[in-house]
């Protein structure tokens, strides 16, 4: 049986992408994987609070200001941003207006728990944009675009 990550096409999906963009427990979890986030040959940028910039020489660290860093990476020319992994972080930047799609992966597996996928916050409509089904693996890839105003209620 294929694992269920087998069939996805990594490579076309970091090409989209020059900038990817996270927390810092996601950066330490991303770090924990070797030469992961040089693999995806992109420029990293980080918000946290507690590490120290100095330490990291390849990556932007990000500790104050982060609507507005964001805003202007976002007006740079370049690929799209890849805000990967991180509830809190896409939460205040979804709130702030700077997302502009987001796509989510459902994998044919049942949990028993886990971790919220955002935290609580304001409701906003989305619109399915795109939806494609990889046969061998049976994940379910979804692409949404927000409506501009948040729904009541």
């Amino acid at each position: 049986m294929d694992r269920p990550h087998s069939a996805f096409d990594f490579g076309a999906l970091f090409s989209q992408f020059d900038t990817l963009l996270m927390g810092r427990r996601t950066f330490a979890l991303a770090q924990s994987q070797g030469s992961l986030l040089k693999s995806m040959k992109m420029k990293t940028v980080v918000v946290s609070t507690t590490l120290n910039a100095a330490q990291y020489k390849d990556v932007t660290i990000l500790s104050n200001g982060v609507a507005e860093a964001v805003a202007a990476l976002k007006a740079e020319s370049g690929r799209d941003i890849w805000l990967f992994g991180g509830g809190v972080l896409f939460r205040s930047l979804f709130d702030a207006g700077l997302v502009d799609s987001i796509e989510l992966a459902v994998s044919p597996i049942l949990l028993g728990g886990g971790v919220r996928l955002l935290p609580e916050g304001q409701r906003w409509p989305l619109r399915l944009a795109d939806c494609k089904t990889m046969p061998n693996s049976g994940i379910v890839m979804l692409k949404y675009t927000a409506t501009p105003e948040p729904a009541a209620g």
